[in-house]
């Protein structure tokens, strides 16, 4: 099935066993060196038949630094650790050299080096424009940062000259406005990094791999497609790379480098087939590839030579192992929601992963770590949503008697109400992939079955998981939560709709204008916007927030969001620290968060977004009634699925 996938591969003086690659993507499981927690992650996919990992950027030069550094000797013992680890599985290791020019700052803190004085898209000052003899000095950094990779043991190196970072910088004839050796013409463009690759390859040998990640600007004005594919080609043709990793997208639109659920699988290709046309070594290729099935289609086709599939196998390491072997629906799905992966790295400071509580956490989490409890306990689950399941689901892989609850006469919970909202479908996925392992173990699920304290008792638990969720505030008694002491006088003949009786709304009559109050900050104002618009709604949006939907800017998704509405035909208008002050039909009246002049707007349908309050009275009528007992997910506060699936998973795996 997987001829493809399955053939090896060879990549300069390596052997790849199979075409499956994880790439370099940020864990800031160390701001240093490789640490045991990295070990553990990438020890965890080396065990199940990855073919290539590409670790995480390492800083050359202190001129500008982010996560791991090969700066010094120090770093080479570290790095042989993870090479030992890794050796007897398989997997082959190449590591990523970085520096991101303008992108992040010095090691001090200070100002980074880059291609010119020009602030990077969310910089708060301008950069040092680089000399040419800090441009040279540059150049030796990269090979004594390769020189200390080989001396680590691993295969190769990668140079990352895409994405926005310091050799995107000097491409770019917009962002490159030098007048020496190093600006101008295409030959004066692409110069350092053609120095950087011969120093390095002259340093290492020809035996060391050397390849390069290179990708367009998310704006073609700034470094298009083509102008990328001319400098892959030159660098082929003179013999200083072994492969080419291709990728698309940079900080002036950067979620075009990590589409979340909004865009469909391979949807990078347009880029990286014009990236890659004409190559002869080895092209990886990224674009939310989420299954085997998926990587296969891509290489018979012959979009690539390898598939980089990250973000599946952050979900799930064992993506290959349970495919080849038959159990593909076993396998976790990624979502695609980027709140984890990426959100993690600004949000907590550390990637993490909606859908697997145990990354970044392998050596303590990992689910091949549970072992059958020596003495099993009848487990009561109160709430089959997603923390719920999940609890169920662990509680069982523990080999505990595990009985799940539900009021409605299906699983799911929230999930399955929202994964019908726009662009939310693959919240869903991971809801159907819960409700199948659950069954597949052997929970004891029962359904539509409205449980009190009582009930619970009566089936003798030795522990019991509340997962109850929470409940939506009536949205015609609403309080903002940036002005409680102030109250929305909302008239009887207003139109006022929550989140979910929007989504449930079959009939379609909103009028001609709308306003969606986001009090929140995450996805649901945007999915009400979005259904909105889609139905030919003029919408206004009115946040007590700095900024639209905060908690997914770091995800990417909010940028997505916004170009799909300003591209929409109906205008759409966008307030922020607002707050509203009265609803009435066909209009609305709002005024500033800090102001007390009003503004009268058109709104024939209002919807306010607010938090739900946790539904824990189950919880509070067990407490001291039983031995072990646990709130867990919205019904302990509402929030996202990543906290909700943690919660769960660790209630059911610190029962005794």
């Amino acid at each position: 099935m997987y001829a493809h996938v399955l053939s090896p591969i060879q990549i300069g003086s390596v052997t790849v066993r199979n075409r499956i690659v994880r790439t370099a993507h940020a864990t800031l499981f160390s701001r240093g060196y490789i640490t045991d927690d990295i070990i553990a992650y990438h020890l965890a996919r080396a065990r199940a038949q990855v073919g290539l990992s590409i670790i995480e950027g390492a800083s050359v030069h202190p001129s500008s630094t982010f996560a791991l550094s090969v700066r010094d000797d120090e770093s080479i013992r570290h790095m042989a650790r993870l090479v030992k680890a890794i050796e007897p599985t398989g997997m082959k290791l190449f590591q990523q050299l970085w520096h991101g020019g303008h992108t992040d700052p010095s090691a001090s803190g200070g100002l980074p080096w880059a291609v010119s004085t020009l602030p990077a898209r969310y910089a708060v000052a301008p950069p040092v424009a680089m000399t040419t003899d800090q441009a040279a000095e540059l150049v030796d950094a990269y090979a004594q940062g390769a020189l200390r990779v080989q001396a680590a043991g691993m295969q190769g190196v990668e140079i990352l000259a895409g994405n926005g970072y310091l050799f995107s910088q000097f491409f770019s004839p917009v962002l490159n406005p030098r007048t020496d050796q190093y600006g101008g013409e295409f030959e004066n463009r692409i110069r350092l990094l053609l120095d950087v690759l011969r120093a390095i390859r002259h340093a290492t040998g020809p035996e060391f791999v050397l390849g390069v990640r290179i990708g367009d600007s998310s704006d073609p004005r700034i470094l298009s497609a083509k102008e990328t594919n001319a400098i892959a080609r030159r660098l082929e043709q003179e013999g200083l790379v072994d492969f080419v990793n291709i990728t698309h997208g940079d900080y002036y639109f950067h979620v075009e480098r990590y589409a979340a659920m909004d865009e469909p699988v391979g949807y990078q290709l347009p880029y990286s087939d014009e990236i890659g046309r004409g190559l002869t070594v080895p092209r990886i290729i990224v674009g939310r590839y989420g299954t085997l099935d998926d990587a296969e289609q891509a290489l018979k086709e012959g979009h690539a030579d390898l598939v980089n599939m990250v973000r599946a196998m952050i979900a799930d390491p064992q993506l290959i192992t349970k495919t080849l072997a038959g159990r593909a629906t076993e396998v976790k799905p990624c979502i695609a929601c980027n709140q984890g992966c990426i959100g993690g790295l600004f949000s907590k400071g550390r990637m993490g992963c909606t859908v697997n509580p145990a990354v970044g956490y392998e050596a303590t989490l990992s689910e091949d770590l549970i072992r059958p409890a020596v003495t099993p306990r009848r487990v009561v689950v109160v709430g089959a949503g997603v923390a719920g399941l999940e609890a169920a689901r662990i509680a069982r892989l523990g080999g505990h008697e595990v009985i799940l609850l539900e009021a409605a006469p299906h699983l799911g919970g929230l999930v399955s109400r929202t994964r019908h909202a726009p662009r939310l479908h693959a919240l869903g996925d991971m809801a159907v992939w819960q409700e199948n392992e659950v069954y597949r173990l052997g929970v004891d699920v029962r359904l539509s079955c409205y449980a009190e304290a009582d009930d619970v008792l009566a089936l003798s638990p030795d522990a019991v998981i509340v997962a109850t969720g929470a409940l939506a505030p009536d949205p015609r008694d609403m309080t903002q939560t940036a002005d409680p002491a102030g109250r929305v006088a909302i008239a009887p003949d207003a139109r006022v709709v929550d989140f979910l009786g929007l989504m449930n709304d079959k009939t379609g009559d909103f009028g001609q204008t709308a306003l969606v109050f986001d009090d929140v900050g995450h996805y649901e104002a945007i999915a009400c916007c979005e259904l909105l618009i889609d139905r030919g709604v003029q919408v206004t949006y009115l946040t007590r927030h700095l900024m639209f939907a905060p908690a997914m800017e770091t995800t990417g998704r909010a940028q997505a969001a916004l170009r799909r509405f300003h591209a929409a035909r109906q205008p759409f208008q966008m307030i922020t620290q607002g707050a509203l002050v009265a609803i009435r039909r066909g209009e609305a009246v709002i005024r500033p968060l800090f102001g007390q002049v009003t503004q009268t707007i058109a709104a024939d349908t209002v919807v306010p977004v607010c938090f739900r309050q946790p539904n824990n009275a189950l919880w509070a009528a067990l407490r001291g009634r039983v031995n072990q007992l646990h709130l867990v997910g919205d019904a302990l506060s509402p929030r996202d699925m990543q906290p909700a699936i943690q919660e769960g998973h660790l209630a059911a795996r610190s029962i005794e």
